[in-house]
């Protein structure tokens, strides 16, 4: 019929996608896009990235160790990190889709820049956006460290133990 699109699905193939970040920290607009790309693909790796441009606050392997305490009850979420380019830990994982959240329009352009980059470097990736739920459209990881940093409550966007955490690190750097 005119007009109408059929989708056939590949039941032989199992659809994997991987949701990079630095997650420095893990906030609830992360844990969000964590949960529904889960409902979307059959196993979501979020896949932790070293940059060795950006100063964290934590490690490497305390973002994993929040990351997956807070994706533990997700059973097609694997938690891993990596080095280097992307493509190459996808290409290592045997996977072409990339799970992005999208916050606000600016967040689109710099999304959309990576995503074609992406493609220049290796044809056959593809980038899925998640628009993060409304209440989550604000957080910024830049602006959560910066109010625990000045002694603000972070507790609506982060977990409580993540601001325990943050604060404690925050507290050591300024030698406290």
């Amino acid at each position: 019929m005119r007009g109408e699109l059929t989708v056939y699905q590949n039941t032989n193939t199992m659809r994997k996608a991987v949701y990079p970040g630095t997650f420095d920290p893990v906030t609830y607009g992360h844990l969000d896009v964590i949960r529904r790309g889960s409902k979307i693909f059959d196993e979501l790796i979020v896949a932790v990235g070293h940059n060795p441009l950006k100063a964290h606050i934590f490690s490497v392997e305390e973002r994993l160790e929040m990351i997956t305490t807070y994706t533990k009850n997700i059973p097609n979420v694997k938690v891993d990190s990596f080095e280097g380019m992307l493509i190459d830990y996808m290409e290592k994982e045997q996977t072409n889709v990339i799970l992005r959240g999208i916050r606000t329009v600016s967040d689109f352009e710099y999304e959309f820049q990576r995503a074609l980059t992406n493609r220049v470097l290796k044809n056959d990736i593809e980038t899925v956006f998640v628009m993060t739920s409304e209440q989550y459209s604000f957080l910024n990881s830049s602006l959560i460290k910066e109010a625990a940093s000045l002694g603000g409550s972070v507790s609506a966007f982060v977990p409580a133990e993540v601001e325990k955490r943050l604060k404690e690190k925050l507290l050591a750097k300024r030698g406290k």
